[in-house]
Parts: structure tokens; sequence; C-alpha cells
């Protein structure tokens, strides 16, 4: 089962952070117009984030409904009893999926447990509910130990439905989307959405690159232009591959 790799996790959070702390250094600078810089309308979406930094900050997820912004990448367990079933793996959550939240809780994950998140002496979990299941289940969205307190529900969660956030975007590629498809002419963002985050791009300028996605025993190879997916070849690995 492909999973994110602690480093990989606290890498993207690191840029994240750093991001918000070089956006907070000018709050109150305005950027002169510059038109080969004109902002999109995917960069001026309304992403909401609220920068937990102690356990009792996620409780204000309780209740709520998130959806699954690092697709594909992120594995959940059964919850049964009060407890998170470690060694029943359900599976890696999908894009976009929305995740109602019961609760938020403590656990010790074993060892062996890989899910992205450092285990540190415990983990913080979002317990949940899929649409029309009534099953619980969990997912790691931070870990604890001592003073020492780092959770990720920012990268890891939309905290409005993204169909709502990302309205301007073409019914026919919402489509495509929520049927975890994709087509030429989409984005970058928009193919993320629909495949997953588990993604291996040939460069760094993002929209005119060739990436290379992995999800569910398939592999997508997709060369994007002006940031628009030109060719978009496709293939299942093959049990030597997986």
């Amino acid at each position: 089962m492909i999973v994110v790799s602690t480093l990989v996790t606290l890498a993207i959070g690191g840029v994240y952070l750093f991001s918000v702390w070089k956006h907070r250094q000018n709050p109150g600078v305005v950027p002169q117009s510059d038109a080969s810089q004109k902002l999109s309308d995917d960069d001026l979406a309304v992403v909401r984030s609220f920068f937990p930094a102690h356990f009792d900050d996620l409780q204000r997820l309780e209740g709520t409904s998130v959806w699954m912004r690092n697709g594909y990448t992120i594995p959940y367990y059964p919850y049964v009893g009060g407890h998170v079933e470690f060694a029943k793996q359900v599976g890696v959550i999908p894009a976009a999926e929305r995740l109602d939240v019961k609760k938020i809780v403590k656990a010790a994950a074993p060892a062996a447990v890989v899910d992205g998140i450092e285990h540190r002496s415990r983990q913080a979990f979002v317990v949940f509910a899929l649409p029309g299941n009534p099953e619980l289940f969990a997912v790691a969205v931070g870990s604890m130990d001592s003073q020492l307190e780092s959770y990720f529900t920012d990268l890891l969660f939309y905290y409005d439905d993204p169909h709502t956030i990302y309205s301007h975007w073409p019914r026919d590629v919402w489509a495509s989307i929520d049927a975890h498809q994709v087509k030429q002419g989409m984005s970058e963002l928009q193919t993320r959405m629909a495949i997953g985050q588990n993604m291996h791009p040939d460069g760094d300028k993002e929209g005119d690159r060739t990436v290379r996605y992995e999800q569910g025993g398939n592999e997508w190879t997709i060369t994007y232009v002006k940031n628009r997916a030109t060719t978009i070849e496709t293939k299942a690995k093959s049990n030597q591959d997986a």
C-alpha cells in the first residue's frame, strides 16, 4: 500500500509554514500589478486554514465535514470500541473525499505502522464517517511528545467543499474529478483533485512539465503546457512493478 513518508509530510509542512511566515513579514504590502503575473481564478479562490498548534485546537473540527486534500496518500483504519485497529488498514483516502468528523482522539501507533505522520509518543487522529456509511474510521493528522506538537490538518484537508471553492471550474471537469479520471485540458490542480498527490514531476515549474502519478495500481504520465494537460499516457502496473 502506497503511503506518504514522514519526511515527505514534514518537508511539505516546512515549505507551507515558510510561505506563511514570508507572507506575514509584509502583511500590508500590496504588490504592483504585472500583466505577466496576473492572478488566476484558482489563485483567488479562498482556501481556509486555521493553523492548529495544540491538540485542543483540533476540537473545532468535531461535528464538521472536511474534504481530503492530499488524496490517495494517507491510510485510514477502522475505529471500533474506542480503539484504532491499526492491523486492519482499510486503504488510502481518495482525493476530494468527504469525511464527516465525529471526534478527535489520541492513540499510540505500533512502530511497524507507516501512516505518513511521525509517531512520537502519541498521534492525533480524526475519527470520521464516510457519506452513507455508519462505520467509523480514523486517520492520523498529527503527533505529540511532551511539549512538542505538530498538526497537519491544513495540509491534509479542505474545510469547505472543493466544489464550492472552485465553483468556476467547468461542469465537465468536475464530472471527471468526481469519477477520479483525468482528461486533456485539465490543470495540475484539477488532476491532483482527481487522482491524488502520489506524483513524481520532472521539473519544478508547475504547469510546464511532465508528471507521473501512481494510484490504485495504475500509473499516469501527463505532460502539461501552460498548465493544461496536453498528453496523457496510462498503464496498469504489473505485479513486478507493484
